[in-house]
């Protein structure tokens, strides 16, 4: 009965916060009804999300938040089981969003062969009936950090969510949440290119061999390579390890799960779509393509209610680095099973899925019980 009134309350404050952040921009008719209501709808914009621009510029972004207004409102009419935003990008082209957060993972094959695993096989439906039917790694004790904010022109996605994914399983083996240093993967890890993009695993290599990775508050992120490594002398309080790093068997949605219940995975999806960019709350069902393009850090799974859809649709938590005026506050839920969807997950997010390994210091690889 505990838990059942905990998950109910849980279900509440999440849904009261979606809500919440959503109103604040919400698109009304009166609002696109003439120029004059459209440039106040602009104000109000620029005034909630602190955005300067100057005379010149102002006119131009002006233009293109119209347009995007009005295909925002027109596509949030439809029956979809997600609603875009006028989020941060709300006076951006779609190329610019791109370019500015976009593509920031250098994803490759490894080059092996996979057996494809779309279909639910009867192993696999014999492996979900030992998983739990919904997990949230944001759930106290928490084993993720803030949602943090990558900015403009530094393509770090990769370095946000390696950190993200060793601070979940640094959580899980030591009990003790810690912001870990982004910046420092981006000035210091050669193997990938800094603001120019990488890839989790080849931090999670990095992370091994250099003996650990800084806090965020030793070696705090700036938004931009700083040009050389600094980092802080080693302090065993401070560094966290981990013992090396595992792949998901790549499109199979129970092969996902069952890394997902054991700690928070790095995944690569396909960023570059309007509805991506734009998304606002619910689940997202696309469209959207399967080349890998950007990396996230999925810390749940779950299925809505009858209180949000009639129909339940199962989803993914993923934490992006775009910031908490992004989506469901800074998070995107993503359809995980629905008709028709391609066999590499919406968006690619079954292709390529990662997670980095922490031993506990009592002896093996034990997962904590908590679902």
């Amino acid at each position: 009965m505990e838990r059942a009134l905990e998950m109910m309350l849980l279900v509440a404050i999440v849904l009261a916060a979606i809500t919440l952040g959503a109103l604040g921009m919400d698109i009304k008719d009166k609002d696109l009804a003439s120029e004059d209501s459209l440039r106040a709808l602009y104000e109000r914009w620029c005034e909630h999300y602190r955005v300067a621009r100057d005379l010149d510029d102002k006119t131009r972004r002006f233009n293109v938040f119209k347009e995007n207004a009005r295909m925002i409102h027109k596509f949030n009419q439809g029956d979809a089981p997600y609603k875009l935003s006028l989020n941060l990008f709300g006076d951006m082209t779609d190329e610019e969003v791109h370019r500015a957060y976009g593509h920031c993972s250098n994803i490759k094959s490894d080059g092996r062969k996979h057996r494809q695993q779309g279909r639910l096989t009867d192993d696999a439906i014999n492996a979900r009936k030992g998983l739990p039917s919904s997990v949230d790694w944001r759930r106290r004790p928490s084993a993720v950090t803030n949602v943090k904010l990558q900015g403009v022109h530094c393509g770090s996605c990769w370095a946000f969510a390696a950190t993200a994914a060793v601070e979940g399983i640094n959580s899980i083996r030591t009990r003790n949440l810690t912001s870990l240093s982004t910046q420092q993967l981006v000035d210091c890890d050669k193997g990938n290119g800094g603001c120019k993009g990488g890839f989790a695993k080849l931090a999670f290599k990095y992370i091994m061999r250099s003996g650990g990775i800084e806090t965020d508050a030793k070696y705090p992120y700036v938004g931009h390579e700083d040009g050389h490594c600094s980092v802080p002398k080693p302090n065993r309080n401070t560094v966290v390890t981990i013992d090396g790093y595992k792949q998901v068997a790549p499109n199979a949605v129970v092969a996902l799960e069952q890394a997902v219940a054991a700690q928070p995975v790095v995944v690569g999806v396909d960023s570059n779509s309007t509805a991506f960019q734009r998304y606002g709350r619910g689940v997202f069902v696309g469209p959207c393509g399967t080349n890998l393009d950007h990396e996230m850090t999925v810390v749940g799974y779950g299925t809505t209610d009858k209180h949000e859809y009639k129909t339940p649709i199962k989803y993914w938590i993923v934490k992006n680095s775009w910031g908490a005026n992004w989506g469901e506050n800074g998070y995107i839920r993503i359809a995980r099973e629905v008709r028709g969807q391609p066999k590499e997950g919406i968006c690619g997010i079954l292709k390529d899925a990662s997670y980095p390994v922490k031993f506990s210091r009592k002896g093996g690889n034990d997962i904590m019980k908590r679902y």
